[in-house]
């Protein structure tokens, strides 16, 4: 499954609202939020309905001073709050409220003042809310931005993620982000095979080599990317009569390159491939729990893959980086979606019949726990309704392979619990750290 997001009208019905946006997106994953409290377990902070735990307040990143002043149409941008689902602006001309937004999904926002602005600075704040419209954060520090007029406003989408920056930031089916700008409908992301030729430009590069649209801002590739160069991505917008609004962005590269020597590869769906919290894709690194790895890995995840998919692009997708171990997870959307648990039984059986043949040391994860009253409030996406039985015994079947039991820190019985898994399904911060937890503690015994 797949997330993103959309913006306004009563926040009540928000919940609905990511639901549509979680539609349109470009690609479909598969997890996402809800608010019901489960069972208390270890590590869960024991709270009743009426009990949030705040979070600190956002960092203001963007800084324009009288020396230094922004144009008319400023990127307004403070650091992200992990677990935040969508943010709430406001703006001050003096002491007038003169702009308010509670539906701002990313951690930026490009602001349009008026051509005819006489003031030559404004203030704002943001905090961060969560999906009942209940404050998750105090509001930030009132941040003075000076404008200037006279000034061009240069508008470009801003790319959020960095890739090949540590652990687990190597990734076969890239998810590229970036900050949304004013006067954008639409978003088409190019990728190179290497730098453009006509860098902050507003026409396509003589070396692209794929290209892809999203109304979001964010962008599932649908290929993998294999190369033992660097590839680069830039981004640019479209208004609603496509036409262009500014220009594509700066180029970002990254590199998949089956000629490195990874050791451990991780196979799965959209828990493997990353991101939680609805509005955060495997792209944001908090969200992958590879990241907490004592090791390096490839994700070879890909949001929305059931066990038979993971099957089927075995050979394409693992083969070419001639792994010595592979971690696999796999089977929640089948199960969920009522897939015999004997026919998902089969294809992890295949697909370690396939690593063996490879001298490939397959490494099965348990399946947690989910919550399919959080799954439906998010996607509107029911759940059968013996899952949990079907659970079981996919799982007793991966406790006869050489595999980490998730179990020691993740429920596996009962419902998960919001405090894990805001959507029912995708882990968020906490529970992409159990995660690697479990496999760090585990690992060495694991692949004796």
């Amino acid at each position: 499954m797949k997330k993103q997001k959309m913006f306004w009208h009563i926040f009540m019905y928000l919940p609905i609202i990511f639901s549509i946006f979680l539609a349109v997106r470009v690609t479909y994953i598969n997890h996402r939020q809800s608010v019901a409290l489960g069972p208390k377990l270890p590590g869960a902070p024991t709270l009743n309905a009426n009990q949030r735990v705040m979070l600190p307040k956002p960092q203001i990143r963007s800084h324009f001073t009288a020396t230094a002043p922004a144009s008319l149409k400023p990127m307004l941008r403070w650091n992200k709050v992990p677990g935040a689902p969508v943010y709430e602006l406001e703006v001050f001309d003096h002491d007038k409220k003169i702009y308010s937004n509670a539906y701002v999904f990313v951690n930026g926002f490009n602001l349009v003042l008026p051509d005819d602005f006489a003031s030559k600075r404004i203030t704002w704040h943001v905090r961060a809310l969560n999906l009942d419209r209940l404050p998750m954060t105090e509001y930030s520090v009132m941040e003075t931005t000076y404008v200037n007029p006279k000034l061009p406003a240069v508008q470009y989408p801003i790319p959020t993620v960095n890739y090949n920056k540590g652990n687990g930031t190597a990734m076969l089916y890239p998810v590229f982000n970036w900050l949304p700008i004013a006067g954008a409908k639409e978003y088409e992301v190019e990728i190179l095979s290497q730098p453009p030729e006509n860098p902050m430009g507003t026409e396509p590069s003589q070396y692209r080599i794929g290209q892809g649209l999203s109304e979001t801002s964010e962008l599932y590739d649908e290929f993998p990317r294999f190369s033992t160069t660097p590839l680069y991505w830039r981004v640019r917008g479209f208004n609603e009569m496509g036409e262009a609004v500014g220009t594509f962005s700066p180029a970002k590269p990254f590199v998949t390159n089956p000629d490195k020597p990874y050791t451990v590869g991780t196979l799965g769906d959209s828990i493997t491939h990353g991101g939680g919290a609805l509005s955060y894709s495997p792209a944001d690194w908090e969200y992958d729990y590879q990241y907490y790895l004592k090791f390096d890995t490839i994700n070879l995840g890909l949001s929305g893959d059931t066990s038979a998919t993971m099957m089927e692009r075995f050979e394409d997708d693992v083969l070419p980086f001639h792994l010595k171990y592979l971690i696999i997870m796999g089977g929640s959307n089948s199960l969920r979606e009522g897939e015999d648990p004997d026919a998902v039984i089969d294809d992890l059986e295949t697909i370690k019949v396939k690593c063996l043949n490879n001298d490939i040391v397959p490494v099965f994860l348990t399946l947690p726990a989910i919550n399919p009253a959080n799954i439906f409030r998010a996607f509107q996406e029911d759940t059968v309704d013996n899952w949990q039985k079907s659970f079981a015994k996919v799982n007793a079947y991966i406790r006869t392979q050489r595999h980490i039991d998730l179990s020691t820190k993740l429920p596996e019985k009962g419902v998960l619990p919001t405090y894990y898994a805001t959507d029912g399904l995708h882990l968020d911060i906490e529970g992409k750290k159990l995660m690697a937890a479990a496999i760090n503690e585990q690992w060495d015994e694991a692949i004796k």
